[in-house]
Parts: C-alpha cells; structure tokens; sequence
C-alpha cells in the first residue's frame, strides 16, 4: 500500500473521534467538527503552510472532498486554541499505539523557538515575561524566545515535550520533564535516556537513577571514558529537530501569546506523531519520512 495524505487524514480522523466523549449540552453541535479540526491543523504543517489564512483559502482545493466545510482564520484559530486538551491527549495515544512505546531508549534535548527579531517585538509582544534570551551554540547567536525540551523515541515519535523560558537551567527543566514522564509512565525503571554532555551533574544523575533509568550522554573531557562521543546515536535526536524545523516549520510558527505558541507546537508535534504512527501502520522502514505526505 502506498501512502498519501488523504489516506493519513481519513485514518487520524477515525482515531480522534475514537477519543472524543459524547457531545453534551445544549445549541447545534460545530459544523466543523474537532476531529475534522485537529486533522486540518495536522494537514496544515505537514503541507508547509505556516500562514492560516493561505491555508484556509487553499484547503478546499486541496481537501475539499473530505472537508465540505471549514469555518473562517479566526474561528479556525479561536477552536484550535480551544482543542489543545484533545492534541495532548491525541499525542499521547499514538505513541502508545506504535511499537516504539516500548523500545528502551528514549531520546531527550532541547531546541530554541524563537518568538521575536526585534526589540519592539520584545517589548511589546503578549510573550514577555514568558519568553527570554537564549544563546544558540550551534549557530554562534543570540535569540528570544522559548525552548522546546522533547523526550521521543528513536523512530521519532514525541512522547514527552514542555516549554520553557532559556534562562530556566537546563537540567532543572529536564528533571521536571522526566518526573512527569516517569509519573506517566512515558518513561519506565530499565530504560535507557540519550541525553547531551549539558545535562551532565551529580543531581541529575541521581534523578535518573532513582527513576530506574539508565543515563547515556557523550563524555566530557574531564571526566573518565564511558560511552564516548556517541555521535551516531545523537544524530537521532538532531535528526527529529530538523524535521520539525526544515519540514514542519516550527520556527515560522507565528504565534504572538503563550496559549497560540503552545498550541502550534503542539501542532507541529502531532503532525510528526501522525506521520510516525501511520508509517508503523504501512511498514514504511523509514518512519520519520514525510515525503507522501507533504504534497
């Protein structure tokens, strides 16, 4: 079977409406339904379309004859916003639907969002306060923003994922996001975290170590060999950011307050989910590919 985009649709649309209880209270129920939603939004990235407005005018051409109606940008973006309780919950089932969810490695990192270029984005965007300045190692500059921390399998699937301010220690952040993974069983006692040389520190070992897991990261200089630079095994976590950022726009995300940000990663995220989940489905070795989907 060859994979598409209206075959990847048709299948989220079935599993989302799995998730959803019964619709309760009074009115007419949304001509648009939020299964029909969330697949929009899902479709959205994996097409390229950073812009609402291009994506909505486009989208009847593209999806009509799945989609006979789709409500207005400001609708549209009012009930995403609305719908992040559902992203999250839709995150979480196609993890645990795909093999990977009980692999023993789990990748975590962290990537730069940036939010704003200018100074007068700084100060008056509905972000400051919540956002800050980062520093890019990887391409020598300084940025404002958030940072994305993401914990995934090595096929590429998000199982865990917050957002934080980069002024915010890197390892306190990351011990926060384990806890909570390992509260929810995302993270599990003989797995294996492939981490960076950052989060290296006695407290964050022992964290790792009383969650039951194994803490694999590349050896700094001043310490005794024990797994080397583990360059490949790294290049599986780099691997996932690029696509999220060269194929799924994340730092073209557009989002001017704190709800909108989050739920355009989260956007972006579930678009990755989806397409990992159903390659899985069709037994596509690579897993991560977004070739069918992004046309």
């Amino acid at each position: 079977m060859h994979a598409c985009l209206d075959d990847l649709v048709i299948a989220l649309y079935v599993t989302i409406d799995e998730l959803l209880e019964p619709r309760r209270g009074p009115g007419r129920p949304p001509r648009l339904a939020d299964s029909e939603l969330i697949c929009l939004a899902v479709a959205q990235v994996l097409l390229g379309y950073d812009s609402e407005r291009r994506w909505l005018r486009a989208v009847t051409d593209r999806l009509g004859h799945l989609f006979p109606y789709v409500c207005g940008q400001a609708a549209y973006n009012r009930r995403l916003r609305r719908a992040a309780p559902l992203v999250t919950q839709l995150l979480h089932a196609l993890a645990v639907a795909c093999p990977s969810w009980c692999d023993q490695w789990r990748l975590l990192d962290a990537t730069p969002v940036p939010c704003g270029q200018s100074r007068e984005t700084v100060k008056r965007s509905q972000l400051a306060g919540w956002a800050g300045y980062g520093w890019d190692a990887s391409h020598h500059r300084f940025w404002w923003g958030l940072k994305l921390y993401l914990l995934a399998a090595p096929d590429g699937m998000p199982v865990a994922w917050c957002l934080a301010n980069p002024t915010q220690g890197e390892r306190e952040v990351a011990e926060a996001l384990l806890d909570r993974a390992a509260r929810q069983q995302v993270l599990r006692p003989d797995m294996v975290v492939l981490a960076d040389k950052g989060l290296a520190g006695r407290q964050f070992d022992a964290l790792v170590e009383e969650l039951g897991a194994t803490l694999a990261r590349p050896d700094r200089t001043d310490e005794p060999y024990r797994f080397g630079s583990l360059g490949g095994v790294r290049q599986w976590v780099e691997a996932i950011f690029d696509t999220l950022k060269d194929q799924l726009g994340l730092e073209q995300h557009g989002a001017h307050t704190p709800q909108g940000l989050w739920v355009r990663v989260a956007q972006r995220l579930a678009a990755l989910a989806a397409a990992v989940w159903f390659n899985w489905q069709l037994g596509d070795p690579i897993k991560r590919s977004l070739l069918a989907y992004d046309h």
